[in-house]
């Protein structure tokens, strides 16, 4: 058996991509078949995931339009469909791209289980599609886990993130050879590798809270507010680790020399990873008021949230800024810049949070929408060397920066409104848009998000038409 395994780490380490026999840098080797089958199943969930949600967006217009919106029997048929489609395009998708980075970062040990971690998602989240036609329960718009009070719904979470448990267990024990390490391509490997003891913590964090916080004390919403809070938290850690690895590899890819030593390149993302390990002590220092609880989250996110982002960013800027395009490497370049742009907003816009209002929504969608921007961008990359085919250059080049245009108007239209004292998570009349600036700003949140919907569905036809043999 351990012969075999050698065999396979050996094959691993033979089968590189073309930009690692060119002189190396922040690249991936291609690990063996099998990763790369296995990496692809994540990815197909991923881009399913992405399918789904934009069909309950649909549904989401649908359950708001005169007449049609009687053929639905639901009494809230609107935030189930919300609850749904945040869940499928962040939850799930993000999730879902993780276990396409962390099956290409992984020896050919334990495939099995890594097929294994893939069905058990991919049934966690076909119960949750379903969940809204199986099961009718109360939607609540809780911070990053929406949910809908069902035991049906619960399911569909609960074996998702047994799925997620179990790659991520894969990812931590097979371990690529030492070989595989070294420079570059290794700085990206401590990147991902990174981002599954990250999720580690989020995992243990949910688990965690589920034990501290008493039920029936709070009210619904409040209660899986303070349940997904620690764990969301830490999980935004997990996205930002794969995120700046990403931007790297996407570097590399454009042909660009990031002015970083792979020594430094390594230490910045060990420094992102680094604010995990004080959420033991916030749990720990618990005395029972939650306001205390939630503000550390918080604090720990503004502060540590930084630590990684800002040198690499500023790293792979000015590297991208000195380096060339060709049209083979023009979608990467879109990709990664907007991604950059995008995550500096997002992050920026932190620092201006007090009220809850709908700044806090302009800075998830600056930074979540960064995240998307270069899990696509590596996906574009990745097509080719997954077995499909290349992408159409000039969509996919076009592709992110519509979207990243949309998601930008997206968010000033937010900062505007939330400058107004628009709240988040209402609609309608609750919205209180008594003047124009009010009424202008949101006006300009629904345009972007439109152009960004748009963006999206480029993206989907243009990996669709990647993707068939």
């Amino acid at each position: 058996m351990n012969s075999t395994y050698q065999q396979a780490d050996a094959e691993q380490g033979a089968e590189v991509i073309g930009e690692k026999t060119r002189g190396g840098g922040f690249a991936l080797s291609m690990p063996s078949d099998a990763n790369r089958k296995l990496a692809a199943g994540w990815l197909w969930l991923g881009i399913a995931s992405l399918v789904g949600a934009g069909l309950f967006a649909i549904l989401l217009v649908l359950s708001r339009t005169p007449y049609v919106q009687d053929i639905f029997p639901w009494v809230d048929f609107f935030h189930t469909a919300l609850v749904v489609h945040v869940d499928l395009s962040v939850l799930l998708w993000f999730m879902a791209f993780a276990g396409v980075l962390w099956s290409l970062n992984s020896s050919a040990r334990f495939v099995g289980v890594g097929w294994l971690a893939l069905v058990l998602a991919s049934v966690g989240a076909a119960i949750i599609v379903l969940s809204p036609f199986v099961a009718v329960g109360k939607p609540l718009m809780s911070n990053y886990v929406p949910v809908i009070e069902s035991t049906f719904f619960f399911t569909g979470l609960i074996v998702f993130a047994i799925g997620v448990a179990v790659l991520v267990l894969r990812s931590l024990i097979a371990v690529p050879s030492a070989d595989l390490w070294r420079g570059g391509e290794g700085s990206i490997r401590i990147g991902f590798y990174a981002a599954s003891i990250s999720t580690v913590f989020a995992l243990i964090a949910f688990g965690w809270s589920y034990n501290m916080i008493p039920q029936g004390v709070f009210e619904s919403t409040q209660y899986y507010d303070l349940l997904f809070w620690g764990g969301g938290h830490v999980l935004q850690f997990t996205y930002s680790l794969l995120m700046l690895a990403g931007w790297l590899w996407l570097a590399d890819a454009c042909g660009a020399k990031t002015p970083l030593t792979t020594r430094l390149a390594s230490a910045f993302l060990v420094l992102g990873l680094l604010p995990v390990f004080y959420v033991p002590v916030i749990y720990l220092s618990f005395a029972g008021d939650m306001g205390a609880y939630m503000e550390q989250f918080t604090q720990l996110m503004k502060v540590g949230g930084a630590f990684a982002p800002v040198p690499l960013g500023l790293a792979v800027l000015y590297a991208i800024g000195a380096a060339g395009s060709t049209a083979a490497t023009k979608p990467q370049r879109a990709a990664l810049l907007s991604s950059i742009i995008l995550f500096a907003i997002g992050g920026g816009i932190s620092l201006m949070i007090g009220d809850s209002n709908t700044i806090i929504t302009a800075h998830y969608h600056g930074t979540g929408g960064a995240i998307s921007l270069a899990f696509m961008g590596l996906a574009f990359h990745l097509l080719p060397r997954l077995g499909y085919r290349e992408p159409d250059l000039k969509w996919a080049t076009l592709m992110p920066y519509i979207y990243g245009a949309g998601q930008l108007l997206h968010i000033v239209g937010l900062l505007w409104s939330g400058g107004y004292g628009v709240q988040r998570k209402v609609a309608g009349a609750a919205q209180g848009l008594h003047g124009f600036a009010q009424t202008a700003g949101m006006g300009l949140m629904g345009l972007g998000g439109l152009i960004a919907v748009i963006g999206g569905i480029m993206f989907l036809v243009v990996v669709f038409k990647a993707m068939r043999r």
